[in-house]
């Protein structure tokens, strides 16, 4: 009887030693785990949160920047509207805008045309104010810039770059786009935008009265 009370008292004592290791090693494992899903947890984290910066910044730019229309105004000549002067000027809060970049959609709901910067930028004081006297009106293809008013000096041919505070004509040759009719015609919508590099575009929109009496018009 004492030999089996030593052997089951041996058993016992080595069944809690393997017991203690087992759960040891449950510990461990369990360490490990919650380390990498920590590791894990925390990388998303990161992630997210630089994704979000960087969500918040470009909404901010796309909202609070951009290029705003102040009024459109139209050249009668015959009958059609040849040239269309729209004034623009940057939105406030709004970062550098590089108008070499920007393009003009606009369409006379029969036909949608792109225009990009032509390379020349005229001060409207060079040619004593008169606005559809400009030279350099835009052609087919392109749009030129009239500087009304730039107090840093930042609207140059080459860098044509508005900022807060600098007004502007976008300067289109309507007869040279719409070849089809010489221009725009009475009673007719015309729309687009002036896309830029970043930031909210600025809104071309109007329908031209039912008869040109005026060889200046405001077009709303």
């Amino acid at each position: 009887m004492l030999v089996m009370e030593k052997i089951m008292k041996i058993l016992r004592e080595e069944d809690v030693g393997d017991i203690g290791i087992g759960a040891m090693i449950v510990f461990i494992a369990m360490v490990l785990v919650a380390g990498i899903a920590a590791s894990v947890l925390i990388q998303t984290a990161t992630k997210l949160e630089t994704q979000v910066i960087k969500t918040g910044q470009e909404t901010l730019a796309e909202a609070a920047s951009g290029l705003k229309i102040e009024y459109i105004e139209g050249y009668n000549s015959s009958g059609k509207i040849t040239k269309l002067a729209v004034e623009a000027t940057a939105r406030a809060g709004a970062t550098d805008i590089d108008l070499a970049q920007a393009v003009i959609e606009i369409s006379n709901s029969t036909a949608k045309y792109l225009l990009r910067y032509g390379g020349s930028v005229c001060n409207l004081s060079l040619v004593n104010g008169d606005l559809f006297a400009v030279s350099n009106f835009g052609d087919a293809d392109d749009f030129d810039i009239i500087v009304l008013q730039d107090a840093d000096g930042s609207i140059k041919a080459a860098t044509p770059t508005i900022n807060y505070g600098d007004h502007i004509v976008l300067a289109i040759a309507a007869s040279s786009i719409f070849t089809a009719t010489g221009g725009i015609l009475p009673r007719t919508d015309v729309f687009g935008q002036v896309i830029v590099e970043e930031g909210a575009p600025g809104i071309i929109g109007f329908t031209t009265p039912a008869s040109f009496t005026d060889a200046v018009m405001e077009l709303q």
